[in-house]
């Protein structure tokens, strides 16, 4: 049996925050955030709009690119840093939305979700407990913020991107590689709210419910971990980086980006990148670069890609897929 992504589809929020919006209300300024990101502006969610309506627009066009009947998903997977609630699960929330009978949970591994959460409706097909997953990556960024601190503010957007897994003739998933480094858990951190620290007027007071990270050492792991990753997701399909078609990086920093495409020799132009519209939207970076990807006719049957993240955990990983649609 092959597993392969059946449909693809993703949803963006409406309002557009440029990187001169920022500078009106945060010490930075547009020369400052491109120059050493690449970034040019990114989406705000609306006050009404949560991580599950993102995640729920972007399932149903997955779906209908599918060509299925919605009431085929058998397992909706939501990889979130930013859910609509600690409980109860966020996608089981888009499995109510979209009116269907299936199983639902989150998966949370930062900006490595959706590559554990595709690992994982993978898995589920493959041994047969399930048909068709829809996996989704979705976030609000915005709303987990510190709009006081431009180290991390001018960095994130709004999004969801999704896929819908089932069994396919040709093609399809090669191999996979997830690793976790918890030494650095605080490295990308919200450090009040949970069980450790729960939520108090001093935490409140301290900023401690806002995204924090360590932005130098998250660069550096970043560029440790990237191509440790692809090498070991191209050695267990006998490929390498000159077969690979397209790669569908993380989309955090373009720098980032430029420096694996030097290490393995390759042209950026293999490297889909949407960060200068977008800015890193965490777990919905890499499935939001996917449907466009596809939308735009990048990808056609037969060709290599390879999907990879990293992130808070500290997580990493990457897939290698043959394109089936």
């Amino acid at each position: 049996m092959r597993v392969g992504i059946l449909g693809t589809g993703s949803y963006l929020p409406e309002k557009v925050m440029t990187n001169d919006d920022l500078s009106k209300f945060v010490d930075t300024n547009d020369e400052w955030i491109r120059t050493r990101t690449g970034i040019r502006e990114r989406r705000i969610a609306a006050e009404n709009e949560a991580t599950s309506d993102l995640a729920y627009k972007a399932a149903e066009k997955a779906i209908e690119n599918a060509k299925i009947d919605k009431n085929e998903i058998d397992l909706v997977i939501v990889a979130t840093m930013s859910p609509d609630h600690i409980t109860p699960a966020t996608a089981a929330i888009v499995q109510d939305k979209l009116g269907i009978n299936a199983a639902a949970f989150d998966l949370s591994a930062a900006c490595t979700g959706f590559v554990y959460a595709f690992t994982t409706g993978y898995s589920f097909v493959k041994s047969g407990i399930y048909k068709k997953v829809l996996v989704i990556g979705a976030e609000t960024m915005s709303r987990i913020l510190d709009w006081e601190d431009r180290t991390t503010c001018v960095l994130f957007g709004d999004g969801a991107g999704a896929v819908v897994l089932g069994q396919i003739e040709n093609g399809g998933y090669i191999a996979s590689h997830l690793v976790s480094d918890g030494s650095g858990a605080e490295d990308v951190i919200i450090p009040a709210g949970g069980s450790r620290n729960p939520v108090s007027k001093e935490e409140i007071d301290k900023r401690e419910i806002y995204f924090k990270m360590k932005g130098s050492d998250v660069f550096k792991f970043a560029v440790r971990a990237f191509p440790e990753t692809v090498e070991n997701v191209l050695a267990q399909g006998n490929t390498t980086a000159d077969d690979v078609d397209m790669f569908i990086p993380h989309q955090a920093n373009i720098r980032i980006i430029e420096s694996i495409a030097k290490r393995f020799k390759q042209p950026l132009d293999k490297f889909y990148v949407n960060l200068q519209r977008y800015g890193n939207t965490s777990g919905a970076s890499i499935p939001l670069a996917l449907d466009e990807a596809n939308k735009e006719g990048k990808l056609k049957k037969g060709d290599k890609v390879v999907m990879v993240g990293f992130g808070g955990g500290l997580t990493y990983g990457s897939i290698l897929l043959e394109w089936s649609i």
